[in-house]
C-alpha cells in the first residue's frame, strides 16, 4: 500500500478519533442534536473521512472498506445538501458504522505499517 493511502487512511482514523473525542463517553443524542456546534464539528470530520477515502480509492480501487461508496455518498450531501441531513442519520452512522469503519482502517494500517 503506497504512502499516500496510508496517510489518507490515517487522516480518517485521526477524524473518527475527533467524532469520538467530540462526544465523550456519555454519547447522548440530545446533548448532539442540541449543540450547534458539536453537529458542525461532527459533519466536518465527516466530510474529511469521505474525502480521504474517496482519494485512497482512486489510488487504491481495492482498499477493503465497508460501504466505501456509501461513506463517499454521505460525504456529498453533507457538503452539498447540508439543508437536508438528519441528526438521527448522522447518529445512526455514529452508533453503527464509525466503529466497523474505525477497525477496518486500524487493521489496514497495522497490517501495512
Amino acid at each position: 500500500m503506497s504512502n499516500e493511502v496510508l496517510k489518507y487512511l490515517h487522516d480518517i482514523l485521526c477524524s473518527i478519533e475527533s467524532i469520538e473525542e467530540f462526544l465523550g463517553p456519555q454519547r447522548n443524542f440530545n446533548v448532539y442534536r442540541q449543540n450547534r456546534m458539536l453537529k458542525r464539528a461532527v459533519e466536518r470530520e465527516y466530510e474529511i473521512i469521505g474525502e480521504a477515502l474517496n482519494k485512497a480509492l482512486k489510488i487504491d480501487p481495492e482498499i477493503q472498506i465497508s460501504d466505501k461508496n456509501k461513506i463517499i455518498a454521505f460525504r456529498n450531501r453533507v457538503i452539498h445538501g447540508y439543508d437536508t441531513v438528519d441528526d438521527s442519520i448522522v447518529w445512526g452512522i455514529i452508533v453503527k458504522y464509525l466503529p466497523v469503519l474505525k477497525n477496518e482502517v486500524s487493521t489496514l494500517l497495522e497490517n501495512n505499517t
